[in-house]
């Protein structure tokens, strides 16, 4: 490889002086110049090329002007006989002429004059035949025109080339016409091509004598040139200059030291290959300046400075450099700096063995404290990928087969899925995260996983069981520079849960087998952190899988609240926390969440059991406060239940909150034992913490709990939740609650969009609780779907409240439903004034069902019973039973109320 700057080089190192370079100077000047024009050198050959290009340039431009002369000939020729024709032909008196006795006399006069003024070659008049009437040579006269006919007798115009009587020559034929259209005769007008041309000849002296000029020109150049060269290289002729050359390329390229010449501007002038080999220069480094060479900050700067440096030693990629360098003005010569390179690797590398060692075990301690922080499979192999990239290889993969990452013992197979990846780079053609692989038997990974043993591939070019995986794929791998590569299994025991892959692309260098060695260290490492992670996964999916199944699937259809809800387990271990939506008669819906105290299976089984404890007393339509004594008998019982025969047992406890939503009266009774207290967000987004009472936690027994009335206007949101929401390690929950009532704070959202916003803005990093959160937007049932009325404790008033009935059905559009409801309503009314007490009132609610109510002051409630076949009565509430979906009874302070509810139609 030669490297010359050219001018700067020459004029910095080609400079002989002394006798011989001035003996020099003067004949052989003379020799020189006549050896320059006559080719053998370098300002001869440029004069050639000039001969050459001028001469060239000639010949095209007379080309062109030959071509644009003939075509600009035709064209004129073609629309000036055309207008001569078609003037002539519609001149006055050409029709009568043509038809009179004797044309010729008439026209051949007006022909020949209109020939001379329009500078034309002939004007030919003609009948419909053919035969001339006209002609510049009389003898010609009667005869046949030369030419096509057929357009101008169809009645058209038109122009032709043709070799006629008097040469080569651009012809026009022109229909001469009635007024009718008929065609009685023709004219032609021609001219010869040769006396529209002739510019070309006056423009080719000017073309040859521009040529001359620029030859004159390129000899005058080529002289001087010359003589710079001349003057530049001291007189020494293309001989002495090839010799000197030649040495001094066999010497500077030979050298095993690195050579940088660097101007006085910083550019660097010349570099031999082994400077461009040790600094790994770009291709076009001559003139460029030192510092955008893409050196490191110091060496750059050193070059540049073109300072004294002696044995100066410099890390310059992977190699040990010791750099020497002079100025080269200490005598007078031209600005810059001379800089010598030496490479001194080798000595490092014998030094540096004990330092490769402490990088590996470095390597390995790190590998120990930083994979396995979490019990995630995923993210244990993403922590195995991390450590080793960029301190062992450049990429890392880690490949886990399906089961692994489920919790599972895998199954024999080399089917993986790419699940952790790491890189210098983040566009490698390697198989993406989530990819499902599976390898072929050739491969290195299939290898490994059936052996249990570590494969090394030092050059990927070669491995073809690996290149046989994806034809495609390995290729564009290998073409991206990845070039080595070592796959160890992952194994605990018995097991081979997947591959780690290590590559290589920016270290020429294969992986070698100490590294095999270190790879298989570090995996062995890993992988029993992965197999810890796999177990935990798999009790911690049990676990979840079993809280889930107790936690409600879906929630049941109601109209009286807009719900939205989320359910968040914790990510170390699961809890007890719970929630629930029942529909109450009435229209009426229950709001539950609970959450009991600590983690794992005892905690997710004692919910499931809380959970169905409310299910059965909510059934009942109990008061939130009495359903909430009950639930803190039930928790005291099961720890009773619970104690060993040691007389220790862990106590269960529990908090919980209980809501009864009315949307008739848009009353909400709450009341919660140990639960933090719900949020109300109103219309207008104003947030406020109604003053609930604070009952015991389930299960310390022996105090009441107690019920706060709150009356929410439509579209306000009533948000409850369990602890793990506000309060954490590092929180505290006064903290919590008011993060709570600032996200929260907000007018027109919607129950999904506050769920959103809140958990933007509380939700931990890493949740150490479940978090439960239900948000329930209110509605109201308007006016116009309630009815209600007092009865009278007269027998003869069922009819009344019938007809009633019938008309407000009406009002519904109801009027299907009539006849069931009056006899649903005659028995319920009956009943009540015949064995309840006063005041009796009857309600219709029109919600999602259609529901009718009966209100007395009594507390005993009616049993559905068969009655016999001689019985009078007792067969009502067993009508009632089979005509509606659902009956039922519930108490209030002042009685009681039968219910029972229709589906509309």
């Amino acid at each position: 490889m030669v490297r010359l700057s050219g001018r700067s080089w020459a004029r910095s190192t080609f400079r002989p002086s002394g006798p011989r370079a001035r003996r020099g100077r003067g004949p052989r000047r003379g020799a020189a110049v006549r050896s320059a024009l006559g080719g053998r050198s370098v300002a001869g050959q440029v004069f050639v090329l000039q001969v050459a290009i001028v001469l060239l340039l000639v010949v095209a431009a007379a080309v062109a002007l030959v071509l644009q002369v003939r075509y600009d000939s035709t064209r004129e020729a073609r629309n000036r006989s055309l207008a001569v024709a078609e003037t002539f032909a519609n001149a006055p008196g050409v029709r009568e002429a043509l038809t009179a006795p004797d044309p010729t006399a008439v026209l051949q006069p007006r022909a020949e004059a209109a020939r001379v003024r329009s500078e034309v070659d002939f004007v030919v008049v003609m009948n419909t035949r053919g035969v001339r009437y006209t002609h510049p040579k009389p003898d010609r006269i009667g005869r046949t025109f030369v030419g096509t006919l057929g357009p101008a007798l169809a009645g058209r115009s038109f122009t032709e080339e043709i070799t006629g009587t008097i040469g080569p020559l651009v012809q026009a034929v022109v229909p001469v016409e009635t007024d009718d259209g008929s065609v009685v005769g023709l004219v032609s007008a021609g001219i010869t091509t040769e006396n529209v041309g002739g510019v070309g000849d006056r423009q080719l002296p000017l073309l040859l004598t521009a040529a001359a000029a620029a030859l004159v020109l390129a000899l005058g150049g080529t002289a001087l040139v010359s003589r710079r060269l001349l003057r530049q290289t001291h007189g020494l002729g293309p001989f002495e200059m090839t010799r000197m050359y030649e040495h001094h390329d066999a010497v500077l390229h030979a050298v095993r030291e690195g050579v940088l010449i660097v101007g006085g501007e910083g550019r660097l002038l010349l570099a031999n290959d082994e400077a461009y080999r040790l600094l790994d220069l770009p291709e076009n480094a001559e003139g460029r300046h030192v510092l955008a060479l893409g050196l490191d900050t110091d060496t750059g700067a050193l070059l540049a400075s073109g300072r004294v440096a002696t044995d100066e030693v410099r890390l310059v990629g992977d190699r040990l450099l010791a750099i020497n360098q002079r100025p080269t003005d200490l005598k007078g010569g031209p600005a810059g700096s001379v800089a010598t390179l030496r490479d001194s690797t080798e000595l490092r590398a014998l030094s540096g063995r004990a330092e490769v060692a402490r990088e590996h075990l470095k390597l390995l301690y790190d590998a120990g404290v930083g994979i396995g922080t979490t019990l995630d499979v995923t993210r244990t192999a993403q922590e195995l990928a991390e450590v080793a990239v960029p301190r062992f290889a450049d990429y890392a993969t880690v490949d886990l087969a399906e089961a692994v990452l489920n919790g599972e013992e895998p199954d024999a197979g080399t089917s993986l899925r790419r699940t952790a990846s790491s890189g210098i780079r983040k566009d490698s053609p390697l198989y993406p995260v989530g990819e499902r692989i599976g390898f072929i038997a050739s491969t290195p990974q299939a290898h490994s996983i059936g052996t249990g043993e570590a494969v090394v591939a030092p050059d990927l070019r070669e491995a073809h069981g690996w290149r046989a995986q994806d034809l495609e794929r390995t290729a564009q791998i290998v073409e991206y520079g990845i070039h080595s590569l070592i796959t160890v299994p992952l194994r605990a025991g018995h097991l081979v849960m997947g591959v780690a892959n290590f590559w290589r692309s920016r270290k020429p260098e294969p992986f070698d087998t100490e590294e095999l060695a270190l790879a298989e260290e570090l995996v062995a490492r890993a992988a029993v952190s992965i197999d810890n992670a796999r177990r935990y996964t798999r009790e911690h999916t049990m676990a979840v899988t079993l809280q889930r199944s107790l936690l409600p699937r879906n929630l049941p259809e109601q109209g009286a609240l807009d719900i939205a809800y989320r359910y968040l387990p914790a990510q170390a271990g699961v809890g007890g926390d719970w929630f629930d939506v029942l529909p109450l008669s009435g229209a009426r819906v229950a709001l539950v969440v609970g959450d009991v105290v600590g983690h794992g299976l005892h905690a997710a089984a004692t919910m499931g059991r809380l959970r169905t404890a409310v299910h059965n007393f909510s059934a009942l339509d109990l008061p939130p406060d009495e359903l909430l004594g009950l639930l803190d008998e039930l928790v005291g019982r099961i720890d009773q239940d619970e104690t060993t025969e040691d007389g220790s047992a862990a106590v269960t406890g529990a908090t919980c909150l209980y809501a009864v939503y009315d949307p008739t009266s848009r009353q909400c009774t709450v009341a919660r034992a140990g639960h933090p207290p719900p949020a109300v967000v109103h219309p207008d987004g104003g947030v406020v913490f109604p003053e609930v009472p604070a009952g015991p936690p389930l299960g310390l027994g022996g105090l009441p709990f107690e019920t706060a009335e709150l009356t929410l206007e439509e579209g306000s949101r009533l948000v409850l939740y369990t602890d793990g929401l506000v309060e954490d390690r590092e929180r505290d929950i006064d903290v919590g609650l008011e993060l709570l009532r600032t996200a929260l704070t907000g007018a027109g959202r919607s129950p999904e969009d506050t769920c959103r916003a809140v958990l933007d803005a509380l939700l931990p990093v890493k949740p150490g609780d479940d978090i439960a959160l239900i948000v329930a937007g209110t509605r109201a049932l308007g006016g116009d779907r309630v009815a209600e009325w007092q009865v009278p404790s007269d027998p003869a008033s069922v009819g009344e409240v019938r007809a009633l009935v019938t008309r407000q059905l009406t009002r519904w559009d109801l009027d299907e439903l009539a006849f069931t409801t009056e006899l649903i309503l005659s028995e319920l009314v009956t009943n009540a004034i015949r064995y309840g007490q006063g005041p009796v009132k009857v309600r219709m609610l029109l919600d999602r069902a259609l529901v009718c109510e009966v209100f007395d002051g009594s507390s005993t409630s009616p049993h559905l019973r068969y009655a016999a076949t001689t019985d009078e009565g007792g067969r009502g509430l067993f009508l009632v039973a089979q005509l509606t979906e659902r009956w039922g009874t519930r108490y209030t302070p002042a009685g009681k109320v039968i219910w029972a509810e229709q589906p509309l139609p």
